[in-house]
């Protein structure tokens, strides 16, 4: 290699370490950042976030929730008119409600929350009820046992004891207030005195009270107990009509224990706790 060669190589050097800083060419991703002058760039549009209220929720999710159809299928039926919200039409897209609105779909209520249903065996010392400032109710032993909002179907008194089934399902709460059948529920009940036949043959019969006919399903002595111990049937949604009928006897109760209700019972439920519903035993309950 002669001489000026070597001079010219020299004088071709690129890249990352020569000292050549006039005939530098750079490497690619080192090319310097040409700087903008953004001093009079527009700003971009700064997007206000809509409020959203936590306690509404579109109407078509609404009824898909409650497994009535898809939301696809629920926009078509508000569309044609079939859904109404507290007692009016809407045929909006995008409507939203409250939980506690009535919704109806085609004339049936809507329930958008999932069916619950909740067997307790009460203990003395709760009050039947959902109302605030009545002391301990039953509200608050199935505080925890599902975030649906249900409710107690029928009633027992303070001091009274055993089954109570509470449920959003309004199907079976009518089922429990139809005059005509009704679910059997039976009682076991302690008097103050041995229960005398006539007594026994009186309630078995139905008789008036106050012009009115108090009749029950089925009455009979417990087995190996005494005759204070009486099994009573009744189709009531309350036990004020076991009340009525033994005070109009003359006898105190001591004891009223709700052991079934339909084919419910308290197996395996100790005093004061509670336990979901089997498939099974919402089927078995909505055949009654």
């Amino acid at each position: 290699m002669n001489k000026q060669q070597g001079s010219n190589k020299k004088g071709k050097a690129s890249g990352r370490g020569s000292g050549n800083s006039r005939n530098t060419s750079y490497a690619r991703g080192n090319a310097p950042i040409k700087k903008q002058d953004v001093s009079n760039a527009p700003k971009p549009k700064q997007q206000v976030a809509k409020k959203s209220n936590p306690g509404e929720i579109r109407l078509n999710k609404y009824i898909a929730n409650s497994g009535i159809c898809s939301r696809r299928d629920a926009d078509m039926h508000i569309a044609t008119g079939l859904v109404s919200v507290n007692g009016k039409i809407v045929t909006e897209m995008g409507y939203k409600v409250k939980l506690e609105d009535e919704v109806r779909f085609d004339g049936g209520r809507v329930n958008p929350e999932k069916k619950a249903y909740v067997l307790l065996n009460k203990p003395k010392g709760f009050a039947t009820t959902t109302s605030e400032g009545k002391g301990r109710t039953v509200m608050d032993l199935v505080a925890n046992a599902t975030s649906s909002r249900i409710k107690p179907i029928g009633r027992l008194g303070r001091n009274s004891l055993g089954l109570i089934l509470f449920t959003n399902d309004e199907d079976i709460a009518k089922k429990f207030t139809n005059s005509k059948n009704g679910v059997p529920r039976l009682f076991h009940i302690e008097l103050n005195k041995n229960l005398k036949h006539e007594d026994f043959i009186k309630i078995k019969e139905g008789f008036k009270v106050e012009g009115k006919l108090v009749s029950v399903e089925e009455i009979s002595y417990i087995d190996k107990g005494s005759k204070k111990e009486i099994g009573l049937k009744v189709k009531n949604t309350g036990s004020t009509i076991i009340r009525t009928i033994f005070d109009y006897l003359k006898y105190d109760i001591e004891k009223i224990d709700c052991v079934s209700i339909g084919q419910l019972t308290k197996k395996d439920i100790p005093r004061g706790h509670w336990k979901h519903l089997t498939e099974q035993e919402v089927i078995s309950l909505k055949m009654l």
